[in-house]
């Protein structure tokens, strides 16, 4: 081993040396009398001082400096990441999963030190030309930034500093939503057990998960109101509604049914025996799906579609979000669509405007420039 060592004087009276192994320097400094060594990650000799001086800087402080940095792996990040998921039970640990081996097919065996913005980018192409989805990529990257902040916040630090991550930019509008005719047409092709399920989507935007676990006890029937725990629900947030008159007389004779069949279930939505709740639909929805001539639709539809409906019902906002379960504003906005029908409405309800205030037939501009010119030729 080839050692070239020499006292720093950027930080006085602290010892240190720096020396070569093969084409790497290595740095070597004291705390409370105990020698220190770590690569400089560097083969050029001033960049190394300078990392010494560092090191020095804060021993001087009463910093400890983490010598095992360089050493830890992408790895080490992932285990803490998933094991962060599943101590908080997140409803979303299955998705996080996938996304960790994702990013383990690129990252693994890579230590943090070498997890750069360059480095990501590779990534980014190449999952890219694998053709993935770039709300796929964005899932993956924000995985990867979780991974790396985690590091941060541990005690010691596993990560020294987060890089940059570029998010792609995503088209994730949603185009999918059930005119009222539709709606009815569709769920007419239903079988009877299931159309209070899609009456219920349609009406309240909730999850097909949130419905088809939803129990009685979850149900207060004198008052005709729903509530969902913090645990119940994908945001962890609470959540109560008030039934309309079709939803209330469904639920009544959903109750009268399971009294019927004697039933214990806790479930309000039960399977066509009525022995268990209803575990999935697929197959009838795409056959009512053909048959009521709609095109295929997703259950998920019904999302955006009560959420457009609550807006276009004059529902303020803040409301239309609370009974959906929609906890963010940029996903809210993502569903509020706007169609053909939206755009007439509004033409209609400017030219109504226009027409009040420039007191013209049709309260166009022109017409207004022109009522003007017969004015002024009038007087």
């Amino acid at each position: 081993m080839k050692e070239i060592s020499r006292r720093t004087k950027a930080k006085g009276d602290l010892p240190g040396s720096i020396y070569l192994r093969g084409n790497v320097y290595w740095i070597k400094y004291y705390k409370d009398g105990k020698p220190l060594r770590e690569s400089a990650r560097t083969g050029d000799y001033e960049t190394a001082q300078a990392e010494l001086a560092k090191r020095i800087d804060e021993v001087k402080h009463g910093k400890t400096p983490n010598v095992q940095l360089p050493r830890i792996k992408f790895e080490d990040l992932s285990k803490d990441f998933l094991s962060d998921y599943r101590i908080n039970e997140k409803k979303s640990l299955k998705r996080a999963a996938a996304s960790e081996k994702h990013l383990k097919k690129f990252f693994g065996g890579m230590r943090v030190v070498e997890i750069t913005t360059s480095k990501i980018l590779e990534y980014i192409e190449g999952r890219l030309d694998s053709e993935a989805a770039k709300a796929t990529i964005n899932r993956e990257l924000s995985a990867l930034k979780r991974m790396l902040n985690i590091g941060a916040q541990s005690t010691p630090p596993k990560v020294d500093r987060v890089p940059h991550i570029p998010m792609l930019k995503e088209n994730n509008v949603r185009k999918g939503f059930f005119e009222p005719a539709d709606f009815l047409a569709l769920r007419d092709k239903l079988p009877g057990h299931l159309k209070p399920v899609v009456t219920f989507g349609y009406v309240t935007g909730w999850r097909i998960s949130e419905i088809l676990s939803l129990e009685w006890s979850q149900v207060d029937r004198k008052n005709g109101i729903v509530r969902l725990d913090p645990g119940d629900t994908k945001n962890d947030e609470a959540r109560t509604i008030y039934l309309d008159e079709e939803l209330l007389e469904d639920f009544k004779e959903l109750w009268e049914r399971r009294k019927a069949l004697a039933s214990a279930l806790p479930f309000v939505f039960l399977n066509k025996k009525g022995d268990d709740r209803i575990d999935g639909f697929r197959k009838a929805w795409m056959s009512a799906c053909k048959t009521a001539e709609i095109g295929l639709r997703k259950f998920h539809d019904f999302r955006r579609t009560a959420v457009r409906n609550m807006v276009r019902a004059g529902i303020p906002e803040r409301v239309a979000m609370t009974i959906s379960g929609h906890k963010t504003r940029s996903v809210f906005d993502r569903y509020n669509i706007v169609n053909d029908k939206d755009l007439k409405l509004a033409a209609h309800a400017q030219r109504e405007y226009l027409k009040s205030e420039l007191g013209t037939k049709t309260g166009t501009v022109s017409d207004f420039s022109l009522h003007k010119e017969k004015r002024a030729t009038a007087n």
